[in-house]
């Protein structure tokens, strides 16, 4: 069974696996190495991507890229070198990972308060206009009518840095940021027009059509271990993105059926299922080129309270 991997808009850089060998390397140390005591020589990292399709010179182009964004960096002076990451992509890695597998897990706790933002920009202002834009989808609004922007919450902060930041300059700009609600919360002229939910559910039933298979291989025992890292690395790669662009609004705000749950328990039996398996394939390929690959290396999973852990210490 072939296991296609999307695109996938989380993080940076912005790509998808298999063809981009940074972001597949960015996925797979946040998934299986969870100390930046570990020494992680280069050829390993080589024999790692090679299992996805990478050649040996994209494998070296994504290390030095990802030394040169400070996600890892290079131990000693010795050759081949020897890298590791750095403590502040081991934060992230964990905060990420929790953020994946612990969405969903809930219903939000709603108290009817939406952030809204208005502004205005000269008719030249196309650059700030496009920035601010971007800022507002970065930070989860979405266009309720044409300069009129909204996300659920009450935190402003962010948003109204980022304003100031872009509009403060720009002559003729004028912007509010406003804590409101909606008298008509439900009905058709409320909040939830802002949002494609028709777009966003056939994201999901695509999801779920695309790995119902693997779900169906693994509970027949048909996923061996040789096959279990990249099937995994798969699906949680397609799944990520749901995340930064599901709004999680409450449930009366939503369709009927909604599929995000169904979406979310195949992502849980899978991504659980082929943990070890997987961690088992990535020792057996690291470990010619990095003897003490079992000590460090480890997987992630959904504990009872959705929190994702590291499945073990480390030797």
């Amino acid at each position: 069974m072939s296991v296609h991997v999307r695109p996938d808009d989380v993080g940076a850089p912005r790509a998808q696996v298999g063809p981009n060998p940074q972001h597949l390397l960015t996925t797979l140390l946040g998934e299986y190495l969870d100390s930046s005591d570990a020494d992680l020589p280069s050829a390993a990292v080589v024999a790692i991507l090679r299992e996805f399709g990478i050649s040996e010179s994209s494998a070296r182009a994504a290390l030095s890229r990802l030394t040169k964004r400070g996600l890892i960096a290079v131990r000693g002076t010795g050759q081949p070198p020897v890298y590791h990451l750095t403590p502040q992509a081991i934060a992230r890695h964990r905060s990420r990972m929790d953020h994946f597998l612990s969405f969903g897990a809930r219903p939000p706790r709603w108290t009817g308060d939406w952030v809204t933002v208005s502004f205005s920009i000269p008719q030249s202002g196309q650059a700030p206009r496009h920035a601010v834009r971007k800022a507002l989808g970065s930070l989860g609004f979405a266009r309720l009518y044409d300069s009129v922007w909204i996300r659920p919450g009450s935190d402003s902060g962010p948003v109204t840095k980022a304003l100031h930041d872009i509009l403060d300059d720009v002559d003729g700009g004028r912007w509010s940021v406003m804590h409101t609600r909606f008298d008509e919360e439900a009905g058709p002229h409320g909040p939830a027009a802002a949002y494609d939910l028709a777009g966003l559910a056939s994201a999901y039933e695509a999801f779920i059509a695309q790995y119902s298979d693997l779900r169906v291989a693994l509970r027949n025992g048909e996923i061996d271990v040789t096959r279990a890292l990249v099937a995994r690395t798969s699906v949680m790669d397609s799944w990520r993105k749901f995340p930064d662009i599901d709004p999680n609004l409450p449930e009366h705000l939503l369709p009927a059926p909604w599929p995000r749950q169904a979406a979310r328990d195949l992502l849980l039996e899978i991504h659980s299922a082929l943990g070890s398996f997987a961690e088992t394939r990535l020792i057996q390929i690291a470990t010619p080129y990095w003897p003490d690959a079992a000590s460090w290396i480890t997987h992630f999973h959904a504990s009872d309270d959705s929190v994702a852990v590291p499945a073990h210490g480390h030797g």
